[in-house]
């Protein structure tokens, strides 16, 4: 099972739980907890231009970042989802705050390996969910169709953090495709780190 794989089902179980493990300001170095970060990043605007899949060839989602911003008071990502499969997928309930996990988690470094760490522990920092949505989002995402916009919520981000974009979660209305889970909660493989 490929770490992307793992990534995503050991993810949607702790969104699912509804438990928050850790706090997003929280720094970790060599397994030792530090005092944590209190300066906010300032208004910054990074083209990001990242695209991951989940999936191969015609049975696919793609999952892509073109930019993001932190502005006063908050920040905004340009986004997009395509659904290049065969199946439908539901995009969650913009009512229930558990189906909806668009949104942001900072993480101490940029490290693929600190991520995979956190989510096998069950550890993942706390979702900056994003709370609008431009255009809103589908209920379901139909085969074979995709979703831009931006996603964009209030609150400030701490200066020196990495950023990954979260997505999901999607569940599939039918029969998924061989190699695509039912459900997805998808973290960028990408960071990105925000400046002071």
């Amino acid at each position: 099972m490929s770490r992307t794989t793992t990534l995503v089902l050991v993810a949607l179980g702790a969104a699912l739980a509804g438990v928050v493990f850790s706090s997003a300001a929280e720094r970790l170095q060599g397994g030792h907890e530090q005092e944590p970060a209190s300066a906010a990043a300032g208004p910054q605007r990074a083209e990001l231009g990242w695209r991951e899949t989940l999936g191969s060839g015609s049975e696919r989602l793609v999952f892509a970042v073109e930019s993001l911003e932190v502005v006063p008071g908050g920040w905004r990502a340009r986004i997009s989802l395509e659904n290049d499969t065969s199946v439908a997928y539901g995009v969650g309930d913009p009512r229930a705050t558990v189906d909806r996990s668009f949104g942001l988690m900072l993480f101490s470094s940029g490290e693929a390996a600190e991520l995979e760490r956190l989510n096998a522990r069950g550890e993942l920092p706390a979702l900056r969910r994003a709370d609008r949505y431009e255009p809103e989002l589908p209920a379901v995402l139909e085969p074979r169709s995709s979703w831009e916009g931006v996603i964009s919520a209030t609150g400030a981000l701490v200066a020196g953090s990495w950023v990954r974009v979260v997505f999901g979660a999607l569940v599939a209305v039918g029969r998924t495709p061989e190699g695509l889970p039912e459900r997805v909660v998808w973290i960028t493989d990408h960071a990105y780190r925000l400046r002071p």
